[in-house]
């Protein structure tokens, strides 16, 4: 049932539309920000293109922001005004998992405070990077293993219907850890650069094995039951998600631990996550390479054929991206032009792809055809 409104507002113009945009509203739409927010990370680092610091890729950075402003309005608002049709997404198979969108989203925002707000506006905008960041850590410790216990003991899934959608709350947790790294150097105590690389390995290991055990399911399921519905084409890049994301977890964790355990004494223990970071991101980092020719010759498949557009489009961005990166902090940690090569030309991939989506997203968005709601429609 539809919260009552005030008189003075029901009837206005375009009021009723907007509410029912509301009520529709689902958090897959926060995958938008997770493509948005990689893309405007992986830019800058094109060989040539200029700093960190580059226009479009801080424009980008700075619209995203905007954009994830925008989504929890909307959807905060759906909590206040539709509290009992947005509980219904806990029950949901498939919406659950897309909770995790929201912390993969704040992450590349919190990424962009390093990238682009240090350089921009100095070690200011540090604290309130710190502060999200622990926001960040909190909602994804929560996804990880709420939505795992919902499933368990809320939801009916099965075998031949499972998608890589099922990463998506695992993963939030590493998305933080790799942000940790990224974040921990630039912190102004010893102690809090500390405490946030130590949480960024925990973060990496509350979320990597499990995600590791999805992919073993997927392919069980993959192998059984052929390919999922059209409808989630995208879902099969998602699975270089988990893979990119604990590549790049280990490369910056692993790049910043020996400066940040020696203030601790613990030299040692520095020298060898640098050299795990550097061998362990490789060895994952060919891992991802498998699932990428294997997500193209199944995307070649599915387009021959025809598929019709949705949000989990997004899913062809933000998996890409993070392996992007990683390709670019491989390429910097063993200074081999390949792996910056790799970056670049998945780089140029990954702009095409989300202007293609964006566009999509924008027209589908205008139309109001995209805000629909499964769980109001399956309780129906």
């Amino acid at each position: 049932m539809m919260a009552s409104l005030p008189s003075t507002t029901r009837g206005l113009p375009g009021f009723d539309n907007l509410r029912e945009i509301i009520r529709q509203f689902t958090p897959n739409w926060f995958a938008a920000t997770m493509g948005t927010g990689i893309l405007a990370l992986a830019l800058p680092q094109l060989p040539n293109i200029g700093p960190a610091r580059e226009p479009f890729g801080e424009a980008l950075w700075a619209f995203n922001i905007a954009l994830f402003c925008l989504f929890a309005g909307l959807y905060g608002a759906r909590w206040i005004l539709f509290p009992h049709e947005a509980r219904r997404v806990f029950e949901h198979e498939s919406m659950s998992m897309f909770l995790g969108t929201i912390p993969m989203g704040l992450a590349t925002i919190i990424n962009g405070f390093v990238a682009f707000g240090l350089p921009r506006f100095g070690a200011v905008v540090l604290p309130a990077a710190y502060a999200l960041w622990w926001i960040d850590v909190a909602m994804a410790l929560a996804c990880g293993v709420l939505i795992p216990y919902f499933m368990f003991t809320r939801h009916a899934h099965a075998l031949e219907r499972m998608t890589a959608i099922w990463l998506l709350p695992v993963v939030a947790a590493e998305v933080a850890g790799a942000s940790a790294g990224l974040l921990a150097p630039h912190l102004d105590t010893a102690a809090d650069q500390f405490t946030v690389l130590v949480t960024g390995y925990v973060l990496w290991a509350y979320s990597v094995p499990v995600a590791f055990a999805i992919l073993t399911i997927l392919m069980l399921r993959l192998a059984l039951h052929r390919l999922p519905h059209e409808s989630m084409a995208a879902s099969c890049w998602l699975a270089l998600g988990p893979i990119g994301t604990g590549a790049l977890g280990l490369l910056v964790l692993g790049s910043n631990a020996p400066a940040i355990l020696s203030a601790h004494g613990l030299p040692q223990i520095g020298a060898v996550a640098a050299g795990l970071g550097v061998i362990g991101g490789l060895m994952v980092w060919g891992y991802g390479l498998w699932w990428l020719v294997l997500a193209v010759l199944i995307t070649t498949r599915y387009w021959r054929e025809g598929i019709p557009f949705n949000l989990g489009w997004w899913g062809y961005t933000f998996p890409l991206g993070v392996y992007t990166v990683a390709s670019f902090k491989l390429g910097t940690a063993l200074h081999l032009t390949f792996f910056g090569t790799v970056g670049a030309l998945l780089t140029i991939v990954l702009l095409g792809m989300w202007l293609l989506v964006a566009g999509k997203t924008l027209a589908g968005a205008w139309n109001r055809r995209l805000f629909h709601s499964p769980c109001i429609a399956s309780a129906a």
